[in-house]
């Protein structure tokens, strides 16, 4: 019947649920498809301003890049490319690479140091330095210093140089290297002396002078002072005398650029004409050929925004776009950018256009929904708070039903029991089939016993009524609660002495005086032994603890029965309420006796807690508070 009732009431609520739901599921459906569509339109249009914006972009581009390759036939316009420093515009004619005014690489493909110093001009001179006329030769090479000629005055300079010691030789080095157009084995005279210069201090040992002439021998080699080789370029950089303390190891304009365009030497010098960008030292190059002539420019990014990128900021303003060059390498693009592929357009980047304010724009069109949406999310909340709670009080009717069903029916079981062998023993007692004095004795004894259970069962009936009507007076006196407990639990053991029951007492100390009610207490008491008994099929031994602890009084009840369910532990406290295991093994009960002991202990001012585990029994703990006074009586209405 209970089950019967149960599922009963889950078709209720369930068909209730389902009136209110299917239609509100149905209406927030079609609002979903209305707002994706309405989404996907706004999408679609920036997708399609993306595409024009990238469109015209590409146009932009394809124009200024094109502007430049044109101005690489007019020496001014190479000029003027490189006179910001982060470019080099140069002319290759056969073996020979020009660059343009301003233009510097910290090396190149084909390097240009100067004429190399011969050594005809000193043939007469050496010849005397041999023979030892070492001031002959000295005096000889001074006259030859004062020539014309830049490779014979560096010659001439190199070997006064040799001649000299200390101070004298650092001032003709000095002097050596403020020469250009000369080289010594492709090693201009310039960088050979300043070279020469920094060993002669580092033997002078004078360290700070020689570091202040290292630091700017170093900047001088990074930033192209000279038109020399890669190989050079290393074998001076990699010289130790160079090496200072702190020195910074960022790359300067004309080394990365002088990496790029070695790069291309090796790879697409070949090539017609074409337009490169170089991920690996963000330089683009740009080269065309006019029959045995080939022009070129490398930039850095700083050249590519100012020259190429600056006319299409605009079209990023009015089109309310972001546009960036890329790697053409990359392949991919993120949602919400449109993508354009260097081999799509020829440039030398793949060009990705982005919206600039694209959650701005959302945030617009989310607006232009918001009136609707509200709408739609007001009767939403409408319909679901409506159906919950109405869900949740036929709920909550169809529970109460089902507890008091349920409490209807264990009352009559409980009834039934005793009244049965009451009318049993009745009618043997009536009829005067017991005729000996001893078997009437008993038979009396077990009415009685009956009879009392009985009035236990009404009384608690008529307990909880007063409790939850708030009208249940209490006696409050000072009792000694050791004492108490143990009457209670020695008549309860008279009571199930024919049971097999056996309680285990320990109490801690001496007696203990507790402001309380005695009736109520044995009361509460009496029905945590019984349902410690009542739950404990297979172990019939109960212990009761007393003990003070923190100005309470503790009484524990524990037995090793059936346990409690987390679940269910909260509400075992209620009214009418009983386990889903009572119910299925069968536990007889009404479902009000912990509903009572709450009331009394909190009446009492004290509270009651339970431990329990599954199968491994269950712990209650009555806290009581320990007073000191002495009036005799008092009324208190029972807390509700």
């Amino acid at each position: 019947m209970p089950g019967r009732s149960s599922n009963s009431s889950r078709r209720i609520v369930g068909l209730f649920l389902a009136l209110v739901l299917v239609p509100s599921a149905l209406l927030v459906w079609l609002g979903w498809r209305l707002f994706e569509q309405d989404r996907a339109n706004a999408l679609r249009q920036f997708e399609e301003r993306r595409g024009q914006t990238a469109d015209l972009a590409i146009s932009i581009l394809e124009q200024a890049v094109a502007s430049t390759e044109s101005s690489l036939r007019d020496t001014a316009a190479r000029n003027r490319v490189a006179a910001h420093g982060d470019a080099v515009a140069a002319v290759i004619d056969g073996s020979r690479l020009s660059l343009a005014e301003g233009g510097r690489l910290a090396y190149s493909p084909l390097p240009d140091p100067g004429k190399d110093v011969s050594a005809q001009p000193f043939a007469e001179a050496d010849a005397l330095k041999q023979r030892g006329d070492v001031a002959g030769a000295r005096e000889r090479y001074h006259r030859l210093s004062q020539s014309r000629e830049v490779t014979v005055k560096a010659g001439a300079l190199l070997r006064l140089s040799q001649l000299a010691t200390s101070d004298a030789r650092l001032d003709w080095l000095h002097r050596l290297s403020q020469l250009e157009g000369a080289s010594l084995e492709d090693v201009p005279v310039g960088l050979l002396a300043r070279v020469e210069r920094c060993h002669q201090l580092d033997e002078m040992q004078r360290t700070p002078a020689r570091q202040q002439e290292a630091t700017v021998l170093r900047e001088d080699l990074r930033n192209g002072r000279w038109w020399i080789s890669k190989l050079v370029y290393e074998a001076n950089l990699g010289d130790g005398c160079l090496n200072v303390p702190g020195a910074l190891a960022d790359r300067t304009a004309a080394e990365t650029l002088a990496t790029a365009i070695e790069s291309w030497w090796q790879s697409d010098r070949l090539t017609p004409s074409g337009r490169r960008y170089q991920p690996a030292t963000g330089v683009t190059i740009v080269w065309v050929n006019d029959g045995d002539t080939q022009r070129f420019v490398a930039g850095l990014p700083g050249f590519v925004e100012r020259e190429w990128l600056t006319p299409i900021r605009t079209l990023e303003q009015r089109q309310r776009a972001r546009i960036v060059t890329r790697d053409p390498a990359i392949r991919t693009a993120t949602a919400g950018e449109e993508r354009r592929s260097a081999a799509d357009t020829d440039l030398p980047w793949s060009v990705v256009v982005s919206d600039m304010d694209g959650s701005a724009e959302m945030a617009r069109l989310d607006q232009r929904r918001s009136l609707w949406l509200a709408g739609l999310a007001a009767l939403l909340l409408l319909l679901g708070s409506g159906g919950y709670f109405v869900a949740r009080a036929i709920g909550r009717e169809l529970a109460v039903a089902r507890l008091q069903s349920d409490f209807v029916a264990a009352v009559s079981h409980e009834f039934r029991t005793p009244l049965t062998s009451m009318r049993q023993l009745t009618e043997i007692l009536v009829d005067e089939r017991v005729t000996a004095p001893e078997r009437q004795s008993a038979y009396f004894r077990a009415l009685a016993r009956q009879t009392d259970r009985l009035h236990r069962l009404v009384e608690s009936l008529l307990d909880l009524g007063r409790l939850e009507a708030g009208t249940t007076p209490y006696r409050l006196e000072p009792l000694d609660a050791c004492a108490l407990v143990r009457s209670v639990v020695e008549e309860f053991e008279r009571e199930t002495a024919g049971n097999g029951v056996r309680i285990e007492l320990d109490v801690d100390g001496t007696a203990t005086q507790v402001a309380g009610d005695r009736d109520a207490l044995t009361n509460a008491l009496w029905n945590l032994l019984d349902n410690a008994v009542k739950y404990s099929p297979d172990c019939r031994t109960v212990w009761v603890n007393v003990e003070r602890n923190a100005g309470r009084l503790l009484v524990r009840v524990r037995d090793q029965g059936i346990g409690i369910p987390d679940s269910e532990r909260r509400a075992i406290f209620d009214k009418f309420v009983r386990g889903a295991r009572a119910k299925t093994d069968g536990f007889k009960g009404t479902g009000i006796g912990l509903s009572m002991v709450r009331h009394i202990v909190a009446a009492h001012g004290g509270e009651v807690r339970v431990e329990s585990a599954v199968g491994a029994g269950s712990t209650f703990t009555v806290a009581l508070p320990i007073t000191k006074f002495e009036v005799q009586s008092s009324k208190f209405e029972a807390a509700t």
